[in-house]
């Protein structure tokens, strides 16, 4: 389970409790946003809450220089995901992880259109200095090495994990190392490697730039040809339910811009508009429908 800044998420579980009832991807001219409504006009956005580390202190920026107040709401992406595609939920603006996701936005006729706004990546965390000395996923194998790692986690957190392990074809032997099978929070779970309690778990490079786990931290690379591709991809869209379409455009050119998109790269993210985040639209195909 993704867990994030207590302020981010004011009445979460209520607001997913209601939701339970109830083109082409060309990028943005590196420019700050316009003002484009008066002060106190609002956006509503929703996203994917892994984007939370990044989208607060973006939307602080444009608010800033706009004038136009962002009503966020960060969370698991599958709940936003399905009433947005049922039509019981609306919004302004969409960041969702996995393409397939916007694509059947856009078939179902609820999102306009979508651009490519970031990626993931994976990385092995490590407590600081590696006491464990690991250098490979092979590593992960040895007797005795502590793997934490969280393979309940709502997805992709233990999917995702999990499909890395069987693409590195290590499933077996690493799954006899780890800690606890039964855990479910990956921000939890790494916490016993920051307290060197384990020697190494698998997360995204985000959760390594989260501020209090930062300093107790250290990372080793993980060849990407091992990373699955549905979690890797998180674009940004314009729904049909827009209340001011202006607005949101403007919103979606500067998020996708190269000042929106400084924030997203800070906190571990591969920016679209970067040459690496060029290259992954062109192999994972994120390109609009």
């Amino acid at each position: 389970m993704e867990q994030h800044d207590s302020k981010a998420f004011v009445n979460r579980r209520s607001f997913l409790k209601g939701l339970a009832l109830g083109t082409a991807a060309s990028l943005a001219s590196p420019v700050a946003a316009e003002p484009v409504a008066k002060s106190g006009q609002i956006i509503e956005v929703w996203s994917c809450g892994g984007l939370a580390e990044a989208m607060h202190p973006a939307h602080q920026a444009y608010e800033a220089q706009t004038g136009v107040h962002v009503a966020y709401t960060g969370a698991f992406a599958g709940a936003l995901g399905k009433p947005l595609l049922a039509g019981t939920s609306t919004t302004d603006v969409f960041a969702g992880r996995v393409l397939a996701l916007a694509k059947n936005l856009r078939k179902a006729g609820r999102m306009r259109f979508f651009k490519p706004l970031c990626f993931t990546s994976y990385v092995m965390a490590v407590p600081k200095g590696n006491p464990g000395k690991i250098t490979q996923l092979e590593d992960l194998a040895k007797k005795g090495v502590r793997v934490a790692m969280s393979p309940k986690a709502s997805p992709p957190g233990g999917q995702a994990v999990m499909g890395i392990l069987k693409a590195a074809n290590l499933t077996k032997e690493i799954m006899s190392n780890v800690l606890d099978k039964d855990a479910s929070c990956v921000q939890r779970t790494v916490q016993e490697v920051c307290s060197n309690q384990a020697d190494v778990m698998i997360v995204e490079r985000r959760v390594t730039r989260i501020p209090r786990f930062a300093p107790y931290l250290d990372v080793v690379e993980i060849p990407e040809k091992y990373f699955p591709a549905g979690p890797l991809t998180f674009t940004v869209g314009l729904m049909e339910s827009v209340h001011d379409e202006g607005v949101a455009q403007n919103y979606i050119q500067w998020i996708t811009s190269s000042q929106g998109q400084a924030f997203f790269e800070k906190v571990g993210f591969i920016p679209a508009i970067s040459a690496k985040g060029q290259e992954l639209i062109e192999k994972l195909g994120v390109h609009d429908v």
